[in-house]
């Protein structure tokens, strides 16, 4: 896959990562993937089916982490071959780059890992576009750096992405500078949606999260000029095994979608 993907809209549209926060299962990721391709073909927005093959920040050791790593990551690869879309997911390891290298179009670089050297360096080697999201606890500035780390191991393929910063103990805020901050360092820059909705360390050991707010936050961002849009979905998020706190429900995709073209179109 070639960066060049991400920007093939004819209209100018955003691009969009969107799928379940963890694979569960082939019939849930198919299902989510037919859908959301389907929406975006018709609206024009270039499409990544997001899946985290594995869960490995996780409150509690029994929070469901996954099905299994190769299981998983077969699943991402039937996704791309049945509906000739890219895939992404996140490593944790040097290690978990070797393996999922094979069946991932972009490697996805956790928050809390986002100053890996090592983690950094092994997914850029790969050739494939590593897409990093801003450690809660760094500026957007400081960014420059962790990209650079990936440039000047031979790979100018490169995603930077908002999530939310520390505020408190249990909250995130999104300082929408950070946005065409980043976006100066050459790059293009991404909204993690639902993520920057979290509301962690809860004393449940269950992340929450503000879902009736998905819509305000993508709304501003792609007023301030985000490239593309993250956006985790699930047809039953309150039964889905992992953040459903924060997903936005799978049916409600097309019409935030919708505005948010329009938004786009208007400041182009």
């Amino acid at each position: 896959m070639n960066i060049d993907y991400l920007k093939s809209s004819k209209a100018g549209n955003f691009f969009l990562l969107a799928g379940p926060c963890v694979i569960e299962g082939e019939s849930m990721a198919m299902h989510i993937a037919e859908h959301i391709k389907k929406v975006t073909e018709r609206l024009d927005i270039p499409y990544v089916f997001k899946g985290s093959f594995r869960k490995a920040n996780r409150s509690r050791l029994d929070s469901f982490t996954g099905i299994g790593d190769e299981k998983a990551l077969r699943i991402l690869a039937k996704v791309r071959e049945t509906f000739g879309i890219p895939v992404v997911s996140d490593v944790h390891s040097t290690e978990d780059v070797a393996m999922a290298a094979d069946y991932l179009d972009i490697i996805q670089i956790p928050a809390f890992l986002c100053r890996q050297t090592e983690l950094l360096v092994a997914a850029a080697r790969t050739g494939k576009i590593v897409n990093v999201k801003k450690g809660q606890f760094l500026s957007p500035g400081a960014m420059k750096f962790v990209a650079e780390k990936i440039t000047a191991s031979g790979n100018p393929n490169v995603l930077l992405t908002e999530r939310g910063t520390t505020f408190g103990y249990t909250d995130l805020i999104i300082d929408y500078r950070g946005i065409p901050q980043m976006k100066e360092f050459g790059h293009p820059v991404i909204l993690d949606i639902t993520h920057s909705l979290q509301q962690p360390n809860q004393q449940s050991g269950v992340t929450g999260g503000m879902p009736s707010l998905i819509e305000t936050v993508a709304k501003a961002g792609v007023a301030v000029g985000a490239d593309g849009l993250f956006i985790e979905t699930h047809h039953d998020p309150a039964n889905a095994k992992s953040d459903g706190a924060n997903m936005l429900r799978l049916d409600l995709l097309e019409g935030l979608l919708e505005k948010l073209v329009r938004i786009r179109q208007a400041i182009i």
